[in-house]
């Protein structure tokens, strides 16, 4: 009897299952989302998402955010706290920044000279943003300021751009001092680092870092007093030894007891949103989404990448867990089958290296034999295309090509940083269960456009030199005057490109590829298309 009535039980299940997914999921639902800055990926793509399953979001005014490094392009947080707090009550989900509603936006947590004070008066604004709205669930995501290795002052203290390789060397051996221990040459180094930094600028850095770790410990304490429904913490770029990565390790010595269900440090920043905007979604759905992973050979789950404090298989079981999903062993299982491209001996290279070109290297055969399989059981593959950062290896790209796979897979990530690449895909591509194939093919080609067109070619020749060719004053970091004729020219490569590496499902067209630079500069660009069907 008891056999009978579980059978029955589950049949039932199967038959909402497949009625809610064939439903517009988030019809008259409503979101709200404060993204870290106005970035294309953390804003339009990000926004897009849920628009394909019906949800309305509720943004604020793109002059709230942040929409750039100049102090005048910071963010208002001000003025985003009486956008939220008047937008709330209308809301079935909150999905915020910190970073936003407390700096203004990611690059402002780097550079503000807000008092303690003014900082924790902020954050005690998410307490009565609860109080107010006790039944609309709050998904906060913030990031433990980064540690660039290198000298770099576009985002970050002018300073930086003079001492940045320094600071990074010396809180590196801080890191190592509190984990290994020092050799007498790293108490050496470590000597003469402190008096070749200026005091003046690594008090103020310290400094500026201590606040934002002493906030993000109240935010800690708010999630454990279930403030939020959940609180992700993200290790902007970092290294296994750095500021950063020491930073993380005792806010999670702080937050021990807190199961990650509720609470998690990771690394990454950019993807933090769709992570969140995932975990509401599926919480809004009563859905937990299954996640099959598989690794290429060699070093494969065990591979740190660049700008990482963790191994890439803990960033993947971070992003996982966070959106409210579980990892299942067998792919047949799996609502999301992830195939995670990495180098067989776990180096990662900047896509715009010589080396990223279309031919095949050592890992591609192993790791397309992979796909090849996933895709022939019908499975729902998302691959993450890791062996690079800044874009998509050539290589893989080539492949998919050629074999003709590009369409015949769900989901595919291969944009900045590793985390960034396998964040936004595991974020996504568990929601694509509600999608039509026409809508995943909009997904698909937005990362193909930009993460390979983009990021991985058409960039790469820019920055090599074509921007030059373009008349008016501007450069790689500030366009200018160059903003307007770079953009055709980029339109027209990215066109170029897609024409001649895209295949497109039968029936299908690409149109009216449009591209804009946001932030006027070269690192990141906003591709507009459509997508015809005859």
């Amino acid at each position: 009897m008891r056999l009978i009535f579980f059978l029955a039980m589950t049949l039932a299940l199967l038959v909402f299952s497949t009625a809610f997914a064939a439903e517009d999921v988030g019809h008259g639902r409503k979101i709200i989302y404060i993204p870290s800055d106005s970035r294309p990926v953390n804003l339009k793509q990000t926004v897009e998402i849920p628009h394909k399953l019906g949800y309305e979001i509720l943004v604020p005014p793109i002059e709230m955010l942040g929409t750039g490094a100049a102090e005048s392009q910071l963010g208002k947080p001000l003025e985003l706290w009486s956008w939220l707090n008047e937008n709330a009550p209308y809301a079935d989900a909150i999905v915020v920044s910190t970073d936003a509603m407390i700096y203004g936006s990611l690059v402002s947590s780097r550079k503000h000279s807000l008092s303690e004070t003014e900082i924790l008066a902020r954050a005690k604004n998410f307490e009565a943003l609860h109080e107010n709205n006790p039944y609309t669930p709050i998904f906060a995501f913030g990031t433990i300021m980064r540690t660039p290795d290198y000298n770099w002052a576009a985002t970050e203290t002018e300073y930086y751009g003079q001492y940045g390789a320094k600071i990074f060397q010396y809180t590196a051996l801080k890191d190592k001092a509190e984990i290994q221990g020092l050799s007498s040459r790293d108490k050496k180094n470590l000597a003469a680092l402190e008096s070749e930094i200026p005091a003046n600028a690594l008090k103020d850095w310290l400094a500026r870092r201590a606040k934002n770790f002493d906030v993000h410990r109240y935010l800690v304490d708010l999630a454990r007093a279930n403030t939020f429904e959940y609180f992700l913490v993200g290790c902007d770029d970092s290294a296994m030894f750095s500021q950063t990565h020491l930073e993380s390790r005792h806010l999670a010595e702080y937050a021990k007891g807190i199961v990650k269900t509720k609470f998690n440090v990771m690394s990454g920043a950019d993807e933090l949103g769709i992570l969140m905007m995932s975990r509401a979604i599926n919480d809004d759905t009563q859905n937990i989404p299954f996640v099959s992973v598989s690794y290429n050979v060699g070093t494969g789950a065990e591979t740190i990448p660049k700008l990482s404090n963790e191994k890439i298989s803990e960033s993947i079981e971070g992003a996982i867990i966070a959106i409210g999903g579980v990892r299942v062993p067998n792919p047949a299982n799996a609502d999301l089958v992830l195939a995670v491209n990495t180098r067989p001996n776990g180096k990662t290279f900047s896509a715009d290296s010589k080396k990223n070109t279309k031919h095949a290297h050592t890992g591609i055969e192993p790791f397309m034999k992979i796909v090849k399989g996933y895709v022939r059981s019908g499975y729902p593959v998302g691959i993450v295309d890791i062996s690079t950062m800044n874009g998509s290896d050539n290589a893989l790209m080539n492949r998919l090509k050629n074999d003709n796979l590009q369409f015949k897979i769900r989901g595919y990530g291969g944009w900045n940083t590793a985390t960034n690449s396998s964040g936004f895909l595991i974020g996504t591509g568990v929601l694509t269960r509600w999608m039509d194939d026409s809508e995943i093919y909009e997904l698909l080609l937005t990362r193909y456009l930009d993460d390979w067109a983009y990021q991985a070619n058409v960039r790469t020749q820019i920055n090599g030199g074509l921007i030059w060719t373009i008349p008016g004053e501007g450069g790689l970091w500030g366009l200018n005057e160059k903003q307007a004729g770079l953009e055709a020219l980029t339109t027209q490569m990215i066109a170029d490109f897609a024409a001649k590496n895209i295949r497109l499902p039968k029936n299908f067209a690409l149109e009216n590829i449009s591209v804009k630079h946001p932030w006027s500069r070269t690192f990141e660009a906003e591709i507009d298309f459509e997508l015809e069907k005859n």
